[in-house]
């Protein structure tokens, strides 16, 4: 029997997750120079009917169809074909899909922060089809399906830790060492021309992450809960440590550093939301935030061009999250649910969790930035990845779209 209550709160989180892609534009663009704000607009906003599509027609079949060998499901499903009166757990599959479909949707968009204001943007859409089809699929299929190899390895990842974050953070410094840095940078430092856009989309992305990881629970119930206060409570702390680092670091809390930081905070209790106490989540946002401020300010140092700090928010928050999760997860035996949710970690008495956690991030974020070096050197050799001097000089959202976001 369909449950409705979990059905409502699955199909209400879907829409919440699809919601975080529009908001991940306004974060995004808020950051870049005025001459691109429509451009990165269009990389989020691209993303959700490109990958739709795949989504439809083959990734959700290959995804969470039968494994084969534990790498990749089948085309059993192809085109959503026979789900309509099929049940996964309590709810109907297509609702299920449904909610799956909007993670693969904004795990490519994220990555479009690393070459913001310089990448073609044929090349970007050839990139988030193939990317998605090609890394995320298999991932989520490993560490998702019931019977991917990381999923049997006994790999905790709630709601995307490292299928999501590590993935696509992974993925984003690829595509900034690949494609090089900006006219003039690191000697000049492009400057956000509107900060109040990037405080509303941190916003919206903070509300949207409670469909992220609570629906994630696919129930609504005790598991829905606890990962609805984790992950404010993670937010919370993510916030927190980056002001106060920032502060210590360079004598003056910003804005930016705070939407940053609560970004990160949310990133890293991703893969944790479900296993761990609202305390944990505290310390899991506080020492995320902390890390990654510390990583983004390395861009700068070692000269690679990750314009908005995808990897140094995405990838180094998802990775501390993931394996905090093998440090703080707790096994509980919910009231009224049969089967126990998650694992005992590190400091339930059981550091081979922590170890399987390594594996899990390993081997994602290297199968990851090995299949999107091969796709930049195939696209690059077919429309090319970059636009020209000249054309970056005007910037990208005349020279390809034709339009200006603040005319006159």
């Amino acid at each position: 029997m369909v449950n409705a209550g979990d059905t409502a709160w699955l199909l209400v989180s879907a829409a919440l997750v699809l919601m975080m892609t529009p908001a991940l534009a306004l974060f995004y663009a808020g950051m870049v120079r005025k001459k691109n704000v429509l451009s990165t607009i269009m990389h989020s906003l691209t993303a959700i009917p490109v990958v739709t599509v795949v989504w439809v027609v083959f990734g959700y079949s290959l995804a969470f169809g039968k494994s084969h060998y534990g790498l990749i499901g089948s085309f059993s499903t192809t085109g959503l074909s026979g789900l309509d009166m099929e049940m996964h757990g309590t709810v109907p599959t297509l609702a299920f899909s449904a909610f799956q479909m909007m993670f693969a949707i904004i795990t490519p968009a994220l990555i479009s922060g690393a070459f913001a204001e310089r990448m073609k943007f044929s090349a970007y859409v050839l990139l988030i089809a193939g990317w998605s089809a090609l890394v995320y699929v298999p991932v989520a299929h490993w560490v998702w399906a019931e019977d991917g190899w990381l999923f049997k390895l006994g790999a905790l990842d709630f709601a995307g830790g490292t299928v999501v974050h590590l993935t696509a953070g992974a993925s984003a410094l690829v595509c900034a060492l690949v494609i090089g840095t900006r006219l003039k940078y690191p000697h000049e430092r492009p400057l956000p021309h509107n900060l109040t856009m990037t405080l509303t989309g941190a916003g919206l992305l903070w509300f949207g992450w409670f469909g992220f990881n609570a629906g994630s629970a696919l129930t609504s119930g005790y598991l829905a809960a606890l990962a609805f206060i984790t992950t404010h409570v993670g937010a919370a702390g993510g916030a927190l440590g980056w002001l106060l680092v920032e502060w210590k670091h360079r004598g003056k809390p910003t804005a930016l550093g705070i939407a940053s930081g609560l970004v990160a905070g949310l990133v890293a209790i991703t893969p944790a939301a479900g296993y761990v106490t609202p305390l944990a989540a505290l310390v899991i946002g506080f020492v995320a935030a902390s890390v990654c401020y510390l990583a983004v300010q390395a861009k700068y140092k070692y000269g690679y061009d990750d314009s908005l700090d995808a990897f140094g928010v995405h990838g180094v928050g998802g990775l501390t999250g993931a394996l905090l999760t093998g440090v703080f997860s707790q096994k509980r035996n919910f009231p009224g649910v049969t089967d126990a949710v998650g694992e005992a970690g590190l400091l339930a008495g059981n550091p081979k969790q922590l170890g399987i956690q390594v594996i899990a991030c390993v081997a994602s974020a290297a199968y990851a930035a090995l299949m999107t070096f091969i796709l930049l050197k195939i696209i690059d050799k077919a429309v090319g990845l970059r636009v020209t001097r000249s054309d970056e000089r005007e910037g990208l959202d005349t020279t390809q779209h034709g339009e200006e976001g603040y005319a006159g």
